[in-house]
């Protein structure tokens, strides 16, 4: 039985009421998440009590300071433990980069003429010809003769060997 395919505009349809949807579900989860940082915020950070005469208010400025201070020194000590933590990372990335070997990719081989790996070189501007077979010296081959000797009688040679052969045996 053959499934019956989706038409365009259905398909349109469809993919329009799912982003819906899930726009709906970001938009309450968004809200979800702000109530939840109110709440907390409302129960660990109480709004200030300003009612008072000048030296509590002073008192209350030192303990915010003093509160601040402390959370910069915390901040600073995780984030140089951050820092040394990325380091350490890089430096195992590279080991393993070492260990692994770095491997080169497969080369292709470029067929090119002297002259058009010039005119690559150096641009259209410069036309230089390159003729390397004509610098080539002109080498006459000699034939060499072989001694007729080594070709000999085989019989002669098995006949050696095997002299040889009992001589390394009687020994």
């Amino acid at each position: 039985m053959s499934e019956k395919k989706l038409t365009s505009s259905r398909r349109h349809h469809l993919k329009s009421l799912i982003l819906q949807i899930a726009a709906g579900w970001m938009e309450t989860e968004r809200k979800e998440a702000a109530a939840a940082k109110e709440a907390y915020m409302a129960e660990h950070c109480s709004g200030p009590d300003l009612s008072g005469d000048q030296n509590a208010l002073m008192e209350m400025c030192k303990k915010l300071h003093a509160a601040i201070d402390r959370i910069d020194e915390e901040r600073y000590d995780v984030e140089a433990k951050v820092q040394k933590a990325d380091k350490e990372i890089e430096d195992l990335k590279i080991k393993v980069v070492d260990i692994k070997g770095v491997k080169k990719p497969a080369l292709k081989k470029v067929r090119m003429s002297a002259d058009s790996m010039l005119a690559a070189l150096l641009g259209s501007k410069h036309k230089v010809t390159m003729d390397l077979r004509s610098n080539l010296k002109q080498v006459k081959k000699e034939v060499k003769e072989e001694p007729t000797e080594a070709v000999g009688d085989w019989r002669k040679n098995i006949e050696d060997k095997a002299d040889r052969k009992k001589m390394f045996e009687t020994s």
